[in-house]
């Protein structure tokens, strides 16, 4: 009996040990402000993994390379012509990109499953400024999903200037989620 009930102790507090650790990196992850939604993840400052370098094509014909973006703040959007909250979420993107243009920083999407045709019509239907590579097999989802948790459109990840993932939107991001996480990638200090 002494067994039985050291055991079904050690199992609670196995258990109760496990759930804090868990909540405890999901609070140093997710630590945004009241404003922001539940989808936004955040990476402290020298917790920021490396976004990947990927060459591609953009969705006109040039070839862009990622590494090009190295020393600005970037805004990678995942998305598709295909996706509702893809195209609910793009005048906002457009919007933030607009405003924070002049403060140095990049936006780059990243059209998933679709093609140049489609995708550039939603493009120039949202008078999307911004270039849009063409990621018809998921190639670029792939690697990025090895460093941060990418596993549908739209998402939306900003890379700060040392080309690390400051943080990121699953599912349609907002003006509050995207200033957030520029603010906290120091773009505006």
């Amino acid at each position: 009996m002494f067994r039985a009930r050291r055991r079904t102790v050690i199992t609670a507090a196995t258990v109760a040990a496990v759930l804090l650790a868990g909540a405890l990196a999901v609070t140093l992850l997710t630590q945004g402000n009241g404003n922001a939604s539940d989808s936004m993840i955040e990476y402290p400052a020298g917790h920021r993994p490396l976004a990947p370098d990927f060459t591609a094509t953009s969705l006109t014909g040039t070839p862009i390379k990622f590494a090009s973006y190295r020393g600005k703040t970037v805004v990678l959007n995942f998305w598709g012509s295909w996706c509702p909250p893809c195209r609910d979420e793009a005048p906002t993107l457009e919007a933030v990109a607009q405003q924070y243009a002049p403060k140095g920083v990049a936006f780059l999407g990243d059209d998933v499953a679709d093609t140049p045709v489609n995708a550039l019509v939603f493009d120039r239907g949202a008078s999307i400024s911004y270039p849009s590579v063409n990621d018809p097999g998921y190639a670029i989802v792939q690697d990025f999903s090895q460093v941060a948790p990418i596993s549908d459109t739209p998402t939306t990840v900003v890379i700060d200037r040392t080309g690390h993932v400051a943080g990121m939107v699953l599912g349609a991001a907002t003006y509050a989620d995207l200033t957030t996480l520029l603010r906290d990638a120091a773009v505006t200090r």
